[in-house]
């Protein structure tokens, strides 16, 4: 009889569906893993921008990830909106004595360039969550903050995700090169080496959610007993399979396609 793995997002809303939660439940079930969620903040946003956001008590976060841990106790978590320092604290203190592996997709701007985290949050991620991480997955603005140094080219990344790694405290870190130019070369350094992941540049406005869903198939692979290593080199194909056959929503930078990678040798819909 077959094991059926599970993982748990925590992260915020998107009632359009793209990111966020809705976007981490759809990667896991292309991924099969058995899909969990804790809501932490609901945000109306669409393809356009983010137009209000409302956070769920603290209190009421911790009943979320209490009632799901005591029951069915996940294979790997991902967060990605953590808005309020509460929120952090609440989170490391969950899972600071676990060996569960543990993503962060660190959430701070929404494609729109809507701001989803406070300020003073931005800095508590990093000295407070990071450390905890199995993997980090920053974009270059992201990483930009977390390490305090322009990224520009693919050296300046890998300088940022060992400086994730030996200075902040996580065991691995992905620094996504989308905003860099040429090729969309993704750098992952695990404590030890260097890894490498390399992609087409695809010429289509719609990327919303890239982020969440790239992290959600990493977590579901961990999960599954992946490595690091394998879990990237996955989540760079799933991700690029669903940017390469988007669906062409919105009015805005729509959402990525969750089945693309089942569209293999199809024209490309961009």
């Amino acid at each position: 009889m077959s094991i059926v793995r599970s993982a748990l997002t925590i992260a915020g809303t998107d009632p359009t569906g793209g990111a966020g939660i809705h976007a981490d439940l759809k990667t896991f079930q292309e991924r099969e893993v058995y899909g969990m969620s804790v809501l932490t903040s609901i945000v109306a946003q669409n393809t356009m921008g983010v137009e209000a956001v409302e956070h769920l008590p603290v209190s009421f976060i911790s009943k979320q990830f209490d009632a799901v841990w005591h029951d069915i106790k996940p294979d790997a978590v991902k967060s990605g909106m953590i808005a309020t320092i509460d929120m952090m604290e609440l989170i490391a203190e969950k899972l600071k004595d676990s060996d569960t592996p543990y993503v962060i997709d660190p959430v701070m701007v929404a494609k729109s360039g809507d701001p989803l985290m406070e300020e003073k949050s931005r800095a508590v991620i990093r000295d407070l969550l990071i450390p905890l991480a199995t993997i980090v997955t920053p974009n270059v603005p992201e990483a930009e903050f977390l390490v305090d140094f322009s990224i520009e080219t693919n050296q300046d990344a890998e300088k940022a995700a060992k400086y994730i790694v030996e200075e902040l405290g996580a065991q691995a870190a992905v620094v996504k090169g989308g905003h860099l130019t040429g090729e969309a070369k993704d750098v992952l350094y695990d404590g030890k080496e260097f890894s490498y992941f390399t992609s087409e540049r695809l010429d289509t406005k719609h990327t919303h959610g890239t982020g969440c869903t790239f992290s959600a198939a990493i977590t579901a692979e961990l999960a599954k007993g992946k490595t690091v290593k394998e879990a990237v080199e996955i989540g760079k194909a799933f991700i690029t399979d669903a940017i390469k056959y988007s669906l062409m929503l919105g009015k805005g930078n729509g959402p990525t396609n969750h089945w693309g990678h089942r569209l293999q040798g199809l024209p490309n819909s961009k």
